[in-house]
């Protein structure tokens, strides 16, 4: 795998590849919603426009599935958000990457020095490969955002205080009652419960779709011989892309419906 190109602002590090991705994913996710919704028609609606209505209806079922209606109408559109935006995040790394070779520090963009490719990196490159006479470091630009640990981590953060905020405003007394049922014993459980759903909710989509990524550039670095399980596994990548958005935001539909429902009859 690539470096990721990531500059130092403000005490912080920046991977430049994920800032960028992030605000084309929103960019697509925006236009495709917005011209689903120029020329809406009763009538002859066009075929964006009933693709939409059909993810609607497939985000509607899916809330239904997990909680009344009448407290999940609200949210359909976090659903739709979702579904889209992971979506399209974890296919825009499929047609193509942007890669640029270094074989020399000193790299900047926006005026900023690329740590990933500086004179200490390049000591460490040369230590491990003393044969190699001009060793150098490639940068992945364009990739999946959702191949990220952070991206993926900040999306389950996000979700999870959604949801337990809706659980001690909307569901308080069940809420903080389903931490000692059926004993208040099970407290300490339920208690790592709530931080390991945090984890495998972002991990697991990061887990596939960086899986997918790595062997996509196994299958490019094998040149010809690649080609054919290239090919496979692209499309098979779309699948899997298809089915981690469905996951994640089916996910957050039963969190949610944990939180603000009272499920104490149910035991």
């Amino acid at each position: 795998m690539h470096e990721a190109p990531i500059i130092k602002l403000g005490g912080f590090n920046i991977d430049i590849s994920i800032v960028t991705m992030l605000i084309v994913t929103c960019v697509v996710v925006f236009i495709l919603a917005r011209l689903a919704v120029r020329n809406l028609s009763v009538e002859n609606p066009g075929k964006l426009q009933n693709f939409m209505e059909w993810a609607v209806e497939f985000v509607q079922g899916m809330i239904s599935s997990t909680m009344d209606m009448k407290k999940g109408k609200a949210f359909v559109s976090l659903g739709m958000t979702l579904m889209m935006f992971i979506l399209v995040g974890n296919l825009l790394g499929l047609p193509f990457g942007i890669v640029t070779e270094h074989s020399e520090p000193g790299a900047k963009v926006f005026g900023q020095a690329i740590v990933t490719v500086d004179a200490q990196h390049f000591e460490e490159l040369h230590a491990k490969k003393p044969n190699e006479e001009h060793p150098h470091i490639g940068l992945a630009w364009w990739k999946s955002p959702t191949a990220d640990a952070s991206v993926t981590m900040g999306l389950a953060l996000m979700i999870f205080f959604i949801v337990h905020f809706l659980g001690m405003t909307r569901n308080t007394k069940a809420y903080f009652k389903s931490y000692i049922e059926p004993f208040p014993v099970f407290f300490p459980i339920k208690f790592i419960e709530v931080f390991s759903n945090l984890l495998t909710h972002g991990m697991r989509l990061f887990g596939n779709i960086y899986a997918g990524e790595v062997l996509i550039s196994v299958l490019i670095g094998a040149g010809a011989f690649g080609i054919p399980g290239l090919v496979i596994w692209q499309g098979f990548s779309v699948f899997v892309g298809c089915i981690q958005a469905f996951v994640f935001t089916m996910l957050t539909m039963v969190y949610i419906s944990h939180s603000i429902e009272d499920h104490s009859a149910e035991h």
